[in-house]
């Protein structure tokens, strides 16, 4: 495969041409102080088939910086309103993002360059239109992290910093992050068209998505209908795979929906620590609208305001059909790695309240869940096996004694081989995830120009199945300050 710089990439910006009530054009505004590299994500830039070496040219942070632009770019600013918190915004818009332009690389695969913390959009509001720091660091990382644990997401290219002053709750530095997927579209880039009664642009912009990401439903005579169906399906395998890792989503709005089915805007965001249903990961969310437990209710809610902008393309009562099916979807996703993560190969009426009743000891005993999820694979089914270092995260021992001769029972009648289960075990179960007292310390060490830490959890996290010589400080519990880190919407 060919390897290019960064003047030969090429480019097709089909988003650029559609007519520009989509979005605005907008280049990306420089920082005041030259800017310079962070990391960069050499999976990433295989992506793009973009040479290794082109990180080390002072042009690479320019670009990704924002104050170079390369043959073939055409920055745009995306048009979109949106649902935040169940309640309607009209105009949201991309008011710290510039998408760059769409790279078609050898193999045909299509990548948007979409640089977060560009500066001001005629969509920022009130906002400055940059991203701090510590904000770009948590998208970078959990970007990769995701990828690695198979979860459809957008991927992060580069990291770049500066010295320029941002505001926030306190002074901070700025930074740009470069986020990659084949599409930014949003369930919101349909709502704005429907809610301000524009249908020939919603049908354009249908029409569009379908021909460039969903092209064998181009000649379909219900091909909106199907497209939703597509929609549907993705979205509730996305959540069904949120809740097995354990992880939750701060912001979940129709904005911050992406319409591929792929996890979109990192902001406040959350592995559990200790296993709680009611998990809320964004001190700011007051009400728990996108506590852990929600998030799957919030997925039907958020599709069900994107069935209401295809109204005037499809018929309602097959839209709402295709809705309907939504929860069926969710279930299935979710029981299918539940039953792997507990190393089982058959599905049987029993699994559900064996795995309730397991989860239902977690919560009481306030259990780890991603250390406990991957030492369940330690697991003996010999009759006489005590698992004592299975019963040592539980308050109640003889509880877990009786989940786990339940458990036994139902790996016999399976005829379950230990060490062949283990094996599968620890290929769905993430022995290192990025919790945020991780990501923490991280950010600590970078605010001091120190940005080994970054690079370390980087390659630590897009392998996370794999036990690493050296790494197992970054696979045990955090400290007591790190299960109460705040993160909140701001950046």
């Amino acid at each position: 495969m060919t390897k290019h710089k960064l003047e030969t990439l090429t480019f097709d910006n089909s988003y650029a041409r559609l007519p520009e009530v989509f979005y605005a054009k907008v280049n990306p505004t420089p920082f005041g102080a030259a800017p310079y590299l962070i990391s960069a994500n050499r999976a990433a830039m295989d992506l793009l088939d973009l040479d290794h070496a082109e990180a080390a040219r002072p042009e690479f942070a320019g670009v990704f910086g924002g104050s170079l632009l390369v043959p073939g770019m055409e920055p745009l600013a995306m048009l979109y309103s949106g649902h935040q918190f169940g309640v309607y915004v009209p105009q949201l818009g991309d008011g710290r993002a510039i998408l760059l332009g769409e790279i078609v690389n050898g193999r045909g695969e299509r990548w948007d360059l979409h640089l977060k913390g560009a500066g001001m959009t005629p969509f920022s509001r009130d906002g400055d239109g940059r991203s701090v720091l510590r904000s770009a660091i948590r998208e970078y990382l959990c970007c990769e992290a995701m990828h690695g644990l198979g979860i459809p997401t957008t991927r992060a290219l580069c990291l770049v910093g500066s010295d320029d002053k941002v505001y926030r709750e306190q002074v901070e530095t700025g930074a740009t992050i470069v986020r990659m997927a084949p599409s930014h579209v949003r369930f919101g880039t349909f709502e704005i068209f429907y809610y301000r009664k524009q249908h020939e642009h919603l049908q354009r912009l249908a029409d569009y998505v379908i021909e460039m990401h969903f092209p064998q439903l181009t000649q379909a005579a219900d091909k909106y209908l199907r497209f939703f169906a597509e929609v549907v399906e993705r979205t509730a395998k996305l959540i069904a795979q949120w809740q097995a890792v354990g992880w939750s989503h701060g912001v979940l709005n129709t904005d911050n929906m992406s319409i591929l089915g792929a996890t979109l805007d990192y902001g406040p965001y959350g592995f559990m620590d200790d296993y709680d249903r009611g998990f809320i990961c964004n001190h700011s969310d007051y009400n728990g609208r996108y506590a852990f437990n929600q998030q799957p209710y919030i997925g039907l809610w958020n599709l069900s305001c994107l069935a209401q902008t295809l109204l005037p393309l499809a018929p309602k009562d097959v839209l709402k059909e295709v809705l309907d099916g939504y929860q069926v979807l969710v279930d299935r996703s979710y029981r299918e790695q539940m039953q792997k993560k507990l190393g089982l190969t058959e599905d049987r009426g029993e699994d559900e309240t064996l795995l309730q009743e397991l989860k239902s000891l977690m919560a009481g005993s306030r259990v780890d869940y991603t250390i406990f999820w991957r030492e369940l694979g330690t697991f003996s089914s010999e009759p006489a096996a005590r698992n004592e270092r299975l019963r040592e995260h539980f308050l109640d021992p003889g509880r877990f004694d009786l989940w786990a001769a339940q458990y036994r029972d139902r790996l016999r009648g399976e005829q379950s081989r230990d060490d062949e289960r283990r094996v599968r075990m620890d290929r769905v179960n993430p022995r290192y995830v990025l919790r945020n007292y991780l990501a923490q310390g991280a950010i600590e060490k970078a605010q001091q120009k120190d940005y080994t830490e970054i690079d370390c959890l980087l390659n630590l996290l897009q392998h996370p199945y794999v036990d690493q010589p050296g790494m197992n400080s970054y696979a045990v519990a955090p400290p007591n300050w790190g299960k109460h880190l705040s993160v909140s919407c701001s950046s």
